[in-house]
């Protein structure tokens, strides 16, 4: 059996990070700034929920020996 199918598009290989950084342009560099900024916020976010979450059931049950 023939595992490759002629009529398939090539596959792509993953283009790395520092390439990807270099071909940016600085606008898009920017906009990828904003973007990764807005991520770290919402993992801070989540952060202070989790804490919150777990301070709050610290303070029901109790804290957890270390």
């Amino acid at each position: 059996m023939f595992d490759d199918d002629p009529l398939a598009p090539p596959v792509k290989k993953p283009v790395s990070l520092e390439a990807q950084l270099e071909n940016a342009s600085v606008g898009e560099l920017e906009d990828r700034i904003e973007r990764l900024k807005a991520e770290i916020g919402m993992c801070e976010r989540a952060i202070a929920a989790k804490k919150a979450q777990r301070a709050a059931a610290d303070s029901v049950f109790g804290a957890r020996p270390s």
